[in-house]
């Protein structure tokens, strides 16, 4: 891989301490791929005359976008279910006519590893489009050994099809399948002592998320899960406190999670455990609008104790239908009332924190990943002000 100098750019490296304020007439020097160096053009080292010399044109540069939070590979969709609840159907007459998760499973099952790939990777684009360069994929819509297994490697194909890296989640606690409908021990068995050793002897998974709420997975049940991932050398995460406050916060930071995501119902002793964790913050806008949330997040909380903070798109067919980075920032700033820079943090530096991948991009320097994104934009404001707007002029993953 040649040597490449990117000169003449406006860089904004998302390094600490977090300034978006960019550096002018800047220069990013990459080498095998990696950061050689990142700021002023004066003070670039000497590059070998055989490098490819690229200017930006004095365009706008941020790390690559990271969307750390997706259920990006499931079979099917739920647009006829958003009319029926439009119409004033609720979740549970839905459910009971077969619709809700049910219905993703069953789609998901059907699809087959090769149908999930072709389906996933039009979604991955539109991520990819708005300047995506590391996206997590979740399991969790296949909930028998065989289906799961087939979404993680279905997840993992996307990184060979396109240029972007690919972290795995498998989350088989994610729902009790209809065949377990009256047997959820069993199931939670199965997932445990089967699934677990058997996706973590394959490498298929980079770590274990699970649902802690009342309507999925007790803070007791997913304790257990976690404990056994912990015997596997597996890091974990949880979906957490998303429709009430069952300590889901202070369970993931007891096992040294690398994140807690959706979080509405947290409460301040919550985000403390968190932040003196090290567990990142996943803020998911998408859900809160889509399913009409009006309980906030505690970003105050978040904010007091120096909890990350991280927002993703939660792509996801049925609370989350959303492939835009760009919305989510604009929606963490509207509805949340995050800052500019807390919006750009959450979806670079912070979201590779809550994906353990910090060391190796998130922010542009020295010995990262040359991940870049270039934006027609004069100040990092516009990329969370825009509504549908994509400002996006080029994107390099790994310096290609």
């Amino acid at each position: 891989m040649p040597t490449r100098l990117f000169r003449n750019a406006r860089l904004v490296t998302m390094a600490a301490p977090l300034d978006i304020t960019p550096v002018e007439q800047a220069t990013i020097v990459s080498v095998d791929g990696r950061i050689a160096y990142a700021g002023p053009e004066a003070d670039a080292p000497a590059t070998p005359e055989s490098a490819e010399v690229i200017d930006l044109e004095g365009r706008l540069v941020t790390p690559g976008l990271i969307d750390c939070h997706t259920h990006l590979v499931h079979g099917g969709n739920r647009a006829h279910e958003f009319e029926l609840r439009l119409a004033g159907a609720s979740y549970e007459e839905i459910a009971r006519a077969g619709g809700g998760i049910v219905s993703t499973v069953t789609a998901t099952r059907s699809s087959g590893e090769d149908g999930l790939v072709e389906t996933a990777l039009p979604r991955l684009d539109h991520l990819i489009a708005e300047g995506v360069t590391t996206v997590e994929v979740k399991s969790g819509y296949g909930l028998t050994l065989d289906s799961e297994r087939a979404q993680l490697r279905a997840a993992r194909r996307l990184a060979a099809e396109r240029k972007v890296t690919v972290s795995t989640s498998f989350l088989g606690a994610h729902a009790l399948p209809t065949e377990f409908k009256d047997d959820r021990a069993a199931y939670l068995t199965l997932v445990r002592d089967e699934m677990l050793p058997a996706i973590a002897a394959e490498g298929l998974a980079d770590c274990v998320d699970a649902f802690c709420e009342a309507i999925a997975f007790s803070p007791e049940e997913v304790d257990d899960l976690f404990a056994a991932a912990g015997r596997l050398g597996l890091k974990v995460r949880l979906h957490a406190d998303q429709l009430s406050n069952l300590g889901g916060a202070a369970l993931a930071a007891r096992h040294g999670a690398l994140s807690a995501d959706h979080l509405e119902h947290t409460d301040e002793a919550g985000a403390a455990s968190m932040a003196a964790a090290g567990t990142v913050a996943v803020l998911l806008p998408g859900a809160f609008y889509f399913i009409r949330e009006t309980k906030l997040p505690p970003v105050d909380h978040f904010r007091r104790h120096g909890t990350k903070i991280a927002i993703a798109t939660d792509c996801n067919p049925g609370t989350s239908p959303m492939t835009s980075p760009l919305l989510v920032m604009n929606m963490a700033a509207t509805l949340f009332r995050l800052t500019v820079a807390e919006c750009l943090a959450g979806m670079t530096i912070h979201a590779a924190a809550a994906l353990g991948l910090a060391r190796d991009t998130g922010s542009i320097e020295a010995g990262k990943w040359c991940d870049l994104a270039v934006w027609n934009a004069e100040r990092p404001a516009e990329l969370v002000y825009r509504i549908g707007f994509n400002p996006l002029a080029a994107r390099y993953w790994r310096g290609e």
